[in-house]
C-alpha cells in the first residue's frame, strides 16, 4: 500500500542539475508528477470522467516498471519534454476516474490586460516625475527628449529580456522564480547575492528620496497654514514673476541689477513685519534642520509593523496624486504658455542650449524612472492572457514615457524665460511654485499622504528580502527590525539635512542598480542562454556587450558632472 502511494512518474536530472543542485533544488516543483492520461482516453458519461480501458493498461505498465527501476536508477522515466502542461494533466484513480489537477489558481482572481497595464504604469510612476523637467533642462530641451525616448525602448527590450530570462531554463520548472532566482541558477550565489543587494540600492535610493520630499512637502503645507494662518505674504519676499500665476527661481545666481538677491522682509497686509517676528516659526519649522527629525515620530513606528496589508490599501492614491500632477501641470502650461526659442550650441542669458554636456544627469534619472526590473514577473503573473504579455509591456512602457514626455516638456516650455532663467527649473519642479499657491498646495499635500503610506511599504519590501536572506524568516524578532530601520531613517535624515537635492540622489541611484538590473544581468543571462543553445551569434554579442557598456557608462558619468 505504501508503494501505492508513490509518484508514478519522477523527475529526472541531467548532469547540469545536479552541478546546479544548491541553486535549484529548493524550486523545482515537478519533483512529483501525476500519471498523464491523454484527453483522448477519458470517457465522458454524466457522473463522471472515466479513463477508458488502454489508458488503464498503460497505467498498469507504468506501475510494473518503476517497481523494476530502482530509485536512483531513472532510465526508464520519461524526459521532461514529454511531460505536457499542467493544465492538461490528469490524475488516474483505481477505481477508473480521472481527476483534472486544478493549476494556476482561480481565473477570476488573473487581471486582464487593462488592470495589467496600468498596474505596470502606476508601479513606474514615483517621484522620478519630479525630476523628469530638470533632467532635460540639464541635458538641453531637444537632446533631452530624444534621450527619454532613446532611454525607454532600451529599458524596455532589458524588461523585455527580464520577463522571458524564467522561459529559457530547460529541463527546471522555473514557473515560480523571480529575476534574483535567474541570476543564481546562471551566477551562484553571486548573482543572488548581488542582484539583490542592488534591488535594496534602488529600494533604499526611493526611500531616501521620500524622506527629503516628505520634509519638503511638510516644509510647504506647514508654511502655507502658517502664513495663511496670520495674513503673511510672500509675493515680495521671492524672486520670481509677478501675477496670478506666479513662478519662482528659489536659488537664482543674481537678483534685480545684479548682485546677489537677499529678501529681508516679510509683508503683513499693508505693515512690514520683520525677519525678528518669524524667528521663532523659523527655528522651530526649518526644512533641512527640524522638519527631517519630526518625520521620525511619525514614520519609525509605522516601520514597525509586522504587516504591511493595512498600507497597501492607500496604493490608490498614487494613481490619483499622478493624474492630479498631470491635471495641475496641464493648468499651469496653459495660463503660462509656451517659452521657447532655440539655442543649439550657445547659451543665452534665459535659454539653455539645446545640447549640452550635462547629459547624463538625465540618463541617470530615467534609469530609475523606467526602473521595474526588479518585480515585472511578478507583476505580470497576474496577467490573465500570458500570451500578450510583452504586448501589455510594451504599450505600459509606452503610456510611461508619454507621461513623462507629457509633464517634461510642458513645465520647461511654459516655465517663463525672461524674466527667469530656464535653469531656475529645480529638481522638484513644484519647487519652482510659492508655498502660497493652492493648487500645488494640494498637490503637496496630496503627495505628503501618499508618501506616508507607500514608505512603510518600501520598508516592509526590504525588511523582507534583507531578514528572508540573512534570518530565513520575514520578521526575526522586534530589536531585529528596530535596528534595521533605524539605519533606514538615519540614512533619511542625513541625507534631508546635509544634501537635500533628490535629482543627484535619484541619478546616483538609478545608475548604480540600473548598471546590475537594466543593463549587465539580463544582457549576460539572454548572451548564455543562447550560448547553451548554440544560438549566440556576434550581431547579438556586439548588441548585448554595448549595452553593458553603456550601463558603466551611465554610472562613471554621474561622477564627473
Amino acid at each position: 500500500m505504501a508503494e501505492d502511494s508513490k509518484p508514478l512518474l519522477g523527475s529526472i536530472r541531467t548532469t547540469d542539475d545536479f552541478l546546479q543542485r544548491g541553486s535549484t533544488d529548493s524550486l523545482d516543483t515537478r519533483a512529483k508528477r501525476p500519471f498523464y492520461v491523454e484527453p483522448r482516453n477519458i470517457v465522458v458519461d454524466a457522473s463522471s470522467e472515466r479513463v477508458s480501458a488502454q489508458a488503464a493498461a498503460l497505467s498498469s505498465r507504468v506501475q510494473y516498471y518503476s517497481k523494476l527501476t530502482a530509485s536512483s536508477d531513472r532510465l526508464l522515466s520519461p524526459p521532461d519534454h514529454v511531460i505536457p502542461a499542467p493544465e492538461e494533466i490528469y490524475v488516474y484513480s483505481p477505481l477508473g476516474t480521472a481527476f483534472k489537477v486544478k493549476t494556476g489558481g482561480d481565473e477570476s482572481s488573473k487581471n486582464p490586460s487593462i488592470i495589467t497595464i496600468f498596474a505596470i504604469w502606476n508601479t513606474m510612476m514615483g517621484t522620478s516625475i519630479l525630476s523628469i523637467p530638470w533632467g532635460i533642462k540639464q541635458a538641453g530641451f531637444t537632446l533631452g527628449i530624444i534621450i527619454l525616448v532613446t532611454m525607454g525602448l532600451l529599458t524596455l527590450y532589458c524588461c523585455y529580456r527580464v520577463l522571458k530570462s524564467t522561459k529559457a531554463i530547460p529541463y527546471v520548472d522555473s514557473s515560480d522564480w523571480e529575476f534574483p532566482d535567474v541570476c543564481r541558477y546562471y551566477f551562484g550565489k553571486f548573482g543572488q547575492w548581488s542582484s539583490l543587494v542592488f534591488s535594496m540600492v534602488s529600494l533604499m535610493g526611493a526611500m531616501v528620496v521620500y524622506w527629503v520630499l516628505m520634509s519638503n512637502f511638510l516644509f510647504n503645507t506647514g508654511k502655507f497654514i502658517y502664513n495663511y494662518a496670520h495674513n503673511v505674504s510672500m509675493s515680495d519676499s521671492e524672486f520670481g514673476t509677478n501675477g496670478s500665476e506666479r513662478v519662482i527661481c528659489p536659488f537664482p545666481n543674481t537678483g534685480p541689477g545684479g548682485g546677489n538677491y537677499s529678501p529681508s522682509a516679510l509683508y503683513h497686509g499693508n505693515a512690514v513685519v520683520t525677519s525678528n517676528e518669524t524667528a521663532v516659526f523659523d527655528r522651530w519649522w526649518n526644512k533641512t534642520n527640524t522638519i527631517p527629525y519630526y518625520l521620525i515620530i511619525l514614520l519609525l513606528p509605522l516601520l514597525n509593523f509586522r504587516s504591511a496589508s493595512f498600507f497597501a490599501r492607500f496604493t490608490f492614491l498614487g494613481t490619483i496624486s499622478v493624474i492630479y500632477l498631470i491635471i495641475l501641470v496641464t493648468l499651469k502650461a496653459f495660463r503660462l504658455g509656451f517659452h521657447l526659442e532655440f539655442h543649439w550650441i550657445d547659451p543665452s542669458e534665459f535659454y539653455v542650449p539645446e545640447f549640452r554636456l550635462l547629459f547624463p544627469q538625465l540618463t541617470g534619472v530615467l534609469t530609475l524612472a523606467f526602473f521595474i526590473h526588479n518585480c515585472v514577473i511578478t507583476l505580470m503573473k497576474s496577467n490573465r492572457h500570458q500570451e500578450n504579455n510583452v504586448r501589455d509591456l510594451s504599450v505600459a512602457y509606452l503610456l510611461v514615457g508619454l507621461t513623462y514626455l507629457y509633464v517634461g516638456v510642458l513645465i520647461f516650455g511654459s516655465f517663463p524665460s525672461p524674466p527667469l532663467s530656464k535653469d531656475c527649473i529645480e529638481p522638484n519642479f513644484l519647487d519652482n511654485f510659492p508655498s502660497s499657491d493652492v493648487t500645488v498646495f494640494v498637490a503637496r499635500t496630496c503627495l505628503l499622504f501618499q508618501m506616508t503610506t507607500v514608505y512603510p511599504l518600501l520598508g516592509y519590501l526590504v525588511r523582507v528580502q534583507m531578514m528572508g536572506q540573512i534570518f530565513g524568516k520575514h520578521y526575526p524578532g522586534f530589536f531585529y527590525v528596530l535596528a534595521l530601520n533605524i539605519v533606514i531613517v538615519a540614512a533619511g535624515v542625513l541625507m534631508a539635512k546635509f544634501y537635500p537635492d533628490i535629482g543627484s540622489i535619484i541619478r546616483f541611484s538609478g545608475a548604480l542598480c540600473g548598471l546590475a538590473l537594466v543593463f549587465v544581468f539580463p544582457s549576460l543571462v539572454h548572451m548564455i542562454a543562447e550560448h547553451r543553445r548554440g544560438e549566440l551569434r556576434w550581431p547579438s554579442i556586439l548588441f548585448h556587450s554595448f549595452l553593458i557598456l553603456l550601463g558603466l557608462a551611465n554610472l562613471v558619468a554621474q561622477f564627473f558632472m
